[in-house]
C-alpha cells in the first residue's frame, strides 16, 4: 500500500477560537431505499450488501473543508452508497445522534486551531446528518451528550445548530427531561452488570454515534464505539472524591489495559450504535484532546460512515495507517488490548478488513498515516 506524505500537517500559531459560519442551507437528497427495520437493542449479526452478499459496508470519503455545501454533499454520497437510512430512520422515529465533545471548553485547544478542527466532532458534520435523518422521516431528533459544561454546546456551535435545524439538546451527565437516571442491564457485562444512564437513551428508536478520527492515549483509537464512553454521568463512575472524568472507567494504573477497552464493549451494549459517521477532515495525531503534549493537528480530509461501528472503527483506524486487527503491545494499542478486537470476539461486527466492502474512496487512496500517541 502507498501511504501518502505528510505534507498537511499544520503549524500551531496561538489564535482564539473561530466560531462556525452557519448559514445557508443545501438541497436535500433522496435516499435510496432501505431494507426491513433493526432492531434497537442489539447490533446485527451482518449489514445487507448489495454487491458483496455477508459482508459488512462501509463507505470512504474525500472532503477537504468544512465548507457547508461540501459536508452536506460528502455525508449524502457517504449515506445513499450505503443504501440510504430508510432501514434504520422510519417515519416517525425517535433519534439520538452523539458527537465527541471531550475535555470541555476548559480544556483549552491547540494554539491556532478550533477545538472543532482538532479535537472534537465538527457541528457542521452533525448538521448534515441531521439533514438526512430528517429527509428520512424522523419525528424527534436530539443531540446528546455528557458536556463538561453546558458552553461547550454554546461554544462549539451545538445551540445554533440545533435551532437552526429545530432539534433538542441533552446532556446526558444530568437526569433531565426526566425525573431520574435509570439503571441499564448490560448484557453478557465484562466490568459493570449495569450503568446508570438517562432515560433517552433507552427511549429513542435510532442511535448514531458521530465521532473524531483520532489516536487515543489509552485506548489506541478512538472513533465511534469509544465515543460512547460519554454515554454515561461521570459522577458515578470515579476512583476519587473529585475527579472530573470516568476513572473508575480506566480504574488503577495496573488495571487500565484489561480494564479500560472492556468498559469499551460494555457501554456499546447498553446503547448499540445503528449508524457510525467518523469526521477525519481536520483532526490531530498522538493524543485525544490538547492535554497530552504531541498532540498534532492534521488534515486527512475525509470522511468514514457505516451502519455497523465495529467495521466503521476498522476501516477508519486503517485510513489512519494503522491495523485494526493489531494486539497489544503493538502500536496503536500499546497500552491497552485492543477493544476492536474484543468486539468481534463479542459477535458485535468484524474489524477484519477482507471481511469488508469499502465503498466509495479505498482506503490506499484515504490513507493518511497518523503517529500514536507514544
Amino acid at each position: 500500500m502507498n501511504t501518502p506524505k505528510k505534507e498537511k500537517r499544520l503549524e500551531n500559531p496561538f489564535s482564539r477560537r473561530n466560531f462556525l459560519r452557519l448559514t445557508g442551507v443545501a438541497a436535500a437528497g433522496l435516499l435510496v431505499e432501505g431494507c426491513k427495520p433493526k432492531e434497537t437493542t442489539k447490533y446485527e449479526e451482518k449489514t445487507p450488501s448489495a454487491g458483496q452478499p455477508g459482508k459488512y459496508q462501509v463507505a470512504i470519503g474525500k472532503v477537504d473543508s468544512y465548507d457547508r455545501e461540501a459536508v452536506d454533499q460528502a455525508v449524502m454520497e457517504l449515506i445513499n452508497r450505503l443504501g440510504g437510512l430508510n432501514d434504520i430512520v422510519k417515519p416517525g422515529s425517535r433519534v439520538a445522534i452523539k458527537p465527541n465533545l471531550t475535555g470541555g471548553v476548559s480544556s483549552g485547544e491547540i494554539p491556532g486551531y478550533p477545538a472543532i478542527e482538532s479535537f472534537i466532532t465538527h457541528p457542521e458534520v452533525v448538521r448534515a446528518l441531521i439533514r438526512m435523518v430528517q429527509v428520512a422521516g424522523a419525528k424527534d431528533i436530539t443531540i446528546v451528550e455528557a458536556v463538561y459544561e453546558w458552553e461547550s454546546y454554546t461554544a462549539w456551535g451545538y445551540e445554533e445548530i440545533a435551532k437552526e435545524m429545530e432539534v433538542k439538546l441533552v446532556d446526558l451527565n444530568d437526569f433531565k427531561p426526566y425525573d431520574d437516571f435509570t439503571d441499564a442491564k448490560v448484557e453478557s457485562s465484562f466490568i459493570y452488570p449495569s450503568l446508570k444512564i438517562n432515560k433517552i437513551l433507552q427511549d429513542v428508536d435510532v442511535f448514531m454515534s458521530v465521532s473524531k478520527m483520532k489516536n487515543h492515549y489509552n485506548a489506541g483509537v478512538t472513533h465511534t464505539m469509544k465515543n460512547l464512553y460519554g454515554l454515561v454521568p461521570y459522577r458515578f463512575y470515579t476512583l476519587n472524591k473529585g475527579d472530573s472524568y470516568r476513572s473508575g472507567f480506566h480504574g488503577t494504573p495496573d488495571q487500565t489495559r484489561s480494564r479500560l477497552p472492556r468498559v469499551i464493549i460494555d457501554v456499546n451494549r447498553i446503547r448499540p450504535i445503528h449508524f457510525s459517521l467518523i469526521d477525519g477532515i481536520k483532526s490531530a495525531e498522538a493524543g485525544e484532546g490538547p492535554w497530552i503534549e504531541t498532540f498534532t493537528p492534521v488534515q486527512p480530509g475525509v470522511l468514514v460512515a457505516g451502519k455497523n461501528p465495529v467495521a466503521t472503527d476498522a476501516v477508519a483506524t486503517a485510513v489512519m495507517g494503522h491495523d485494526p486487527t493489531a494486539n497489544f503491545p503493538n502500536e496503536p494499542f500499546n497500552r491497552c488490548d485492543n477493544h476492536l478486537n474484543l468486539a468481534a470476539a463479542a459477535g458485535l461486527g468484524t474489524n477484519k478488513l477482507e471481511e469488508i466492502e469499502v465503498l466509495g474512496v479505498s482506503i490506499d487512496k484515504a490513507k493518511y498515516q497518523f503517529t500514536p500517541a507514544r
